[in-house]
């Protein structure tokens, strides 16, 4: 891949990683207790004789110890697990960590996903077993998460808490949105994680036409599990609601134990995570953590514009804690939500995810490129989408490779680009606390057969800066959220509906709103070709004129979930 880091720049890192990793045990409230720790390393059997190397720490000490438990299929992090792991073992806890199949110097071909529930299962059993093994957690985040989602229904007795964190267990809905395939978190993630060094340019390789074909064209070697991704637009095909994801989708009903999960506004897997909550029972909730802070995927602040003494963004301790109370104390936390709410700097807690009878706040495009409070004439703005030169993303929501886009950043001028179409309000005589799915309708025609719209929305500062706060994307072919492709007929006007990922943002007394109205965002996104059909097998693109239609008569509008009723409106 052409994104990579120095040997300086990941000297940095793990110099950083480590540091953080000290300074947040520094202030553990739970001291030091051992100095001798026994570390030992075995290669586990797995049900089909497949040996997996598994790493064993814990305090020289004698009965039985509360158990943590890791699988991962990135051996660049070993540093990371054994600071973790000394730190626990340090305050009378065991620590053990495997490596998936086919990486980190366990037998067996890599191959993501397929072998996880199988041996974690194994691998977990045979943990319970051990003689000296008290109470289990489970740990992970990202993948790591992914191995314990799989087993999260399978569990012994002895696991006792499963602490998850930035995934979750709606695949599909991590993958695409409206038919557009997210390109900076899994072609990236494919890319690094092929059981194989890819050298190919990473843009180059989300621009390669038919994307289907890129893994033997560009990479070397043909992945079936990526061409299932990249050609799966259906959310209802086979392929994500049976076999291996299906399954997922289910797990998180069957989970008994208590379960934190953890996520971020600005993390890949936010809007996956929060259906993976939605998905556990009612007894499960009751005793299970949903967190959801103001950061990105490594944990790592996203808000350039809001300065904040909250934002308690360092997992360490927060881990630690969990796994102390139920682990150690035996105690069965209450099930409670927390969101950060950005621009307050505050958390709002309760006791389940969703709200009921949520008010809404509703402004209106209209001429002269304006935000209104009801719609006034009707009018139509035009620009060409031209796929050769897509929109780079800036301010996002789903991204890994290029991460440093990531957040809520700060935004160029209105109408930056000739297709870049922008709207903006008034200043707003009293603040919004919005909370959930800010939605975009659009009355919308074009000449091609298919394609895109992308709507950014933005916080207009006082003194003029203006800051994303949600990005969404649709397509035709799969307007209105459909689960199966549609047909559109060129030059009609059709509704459309940009339903954005859910956020909590205070928008202050005197900002002003802005929407941004294109057809890309890449790397984000893939770029669509103006064609119809599959995105990966097009082999051709064409511009296409899109068209806008708003005022009275069409649907055209933003519209915001609030928190509270807090009398807000445009000012005049």
């Amino acid at each position: 891949m052409a994104i990579e880091m120095t040997d300086q720049e990941r000297m940095e890192q793990e110099r950083f990683e480590l540091e953080r990793i000290e300074k947040q045990f520094a202030r553990c409230k739970y001291p030091v207790v051992y100095e001798e720790i026994r570390t030992e390393e075995i290669m586990l059997k797995m049900t089909d004789g497949v040996l997996l190397r598994t790493i064993l720490l814990r305090p020289e000490v004698e009965g039985q110890v509360p158990v943590i438990v890791v699988r991962t299929c990135y051996p660049n992090n070993d540093y990371i697990y054994r600071a973790t792991a000394m730190e626990y073992c340090k305050r009378g806890f065991a620590y053990i960590y495997q490596y998936c199949r086919g990486t980190g110097g366990s037998e067996g071909e890599w191959v993501p996903n397929e072998n996880e529930r199988a041996d974690g299962k194994c691998m977990i059993d045979w943990i319970c077993g051990l003689a000296w093994a008290g109470n289990v957690g489970y740990f992970g985040c990202s993948y790591l998460a992914l191995t314990g989602w799989l087993i999260a229904d399978i569990l012994p007795e002895k696991v006792k808490t499963m602490y998850l964190t930035h995934y979750g267990t709606f695949r599909h809905v991590s993958a695409y949105k409206d038919g557009a395939f997210r390109h900076d978190v899994l072609t990236a993630w494919a890319m690094e994680n092929a059981g194989y060094p890819v050298n190919a340019d990473y843009l180059a390789s989300c621009r390669f036409q038919p994307h289907v074909e890129v893994d033997e064209k560009l990479w070397g070697k043909r992945l079936d599990w990526y061409r299932k991704w990249v050609t799966g637009t259906n959310e209802s095909d086979a392929y994500w609601n049976t076999g291996l994801w299906g399954l997922l989708k289910e797990i998180p009903s069957r989970v008994k134990v208590p379960v934190y999960i953890g996520e971020g506004w600005y993390d890949h897997h936010l809007g996956s995570a929060i259906e993976t909550y939605r998905r556990l029972s009612d007894e499960c909730k009751k005793k299970s953590r949903f967190l959801i802070g103001a950061w990105d995927h490594n944990f790592n602040v996203a808000v350039e514009g809001h300065q904040g003494e909250h934002f308690e963004n360092d997992d360490v301790l927060r881990a630690f804690y969990w796994f102390y109370q139920l682990l150690v104390e035996e105690k069965e936390p209450q099930g409670s939500v927390d969101t950060y709410i950005i621009g307050d700097d505050s958390w709002f807690c309760r006791a389940d995810y969703d709200i009921e009878e949520q008010e809404e706040f509703k402004v209106w495009l209209g001429k002269g490129r304006t935000l209104t409070d009801r719609p006034q004439e009707e009018g139509t703005v035009e620009f060409t989408f031209c796929p050769e030169n897509p929109v780079p993303s800036h301010g996002a929501e789903s991204l890994l490779a290029t991460g440093w886009e990531q957040g809520s950043l700060l935004q160029p001028g209105p109408d930056y680009r000739e297709d870049v179409v922008s709207f903006c309000s008034r200043p707003l005589k009293e603040s919004i606390t919005v909370l959930g799915k800010i939605r975009v309708n659009l009355d919308v025609g074009t000449d091609a057969e298919d394609t895109a719209f992308v709507v950014k929305v933005m916080e207009v500062m006082e003194d003029g800066k203006a800051y994303n706060i949600r990005t969404g994307i649709t397509t035709l072919g799969y307007r209105g959220g459909s689960k199966k492709r549609q047909t559109y007929t060129p030059h009609t006007i059709v509704p459309i509906s940009i339903e954005m990922w859910d956020v909590a943002w205070k928008i202050q007394k005197n900002s002003r709103l802005r929407i941004d109205i294109t057809s890309s965002d890449f790397p984000q996104y893939c770029v669509h070709s103006n064609y119809a059909g599959c995105w990966a097998q097009a082999r051709q693109n064409k511009d296409a004129c899109q068209k806008i239609y708003f005022g009275k008569g069409h649907s055209s509008s933003v519209v915001f979930p609030k928190l509270e009723t807090d009398g807000s409106r445009v000012g005049d």
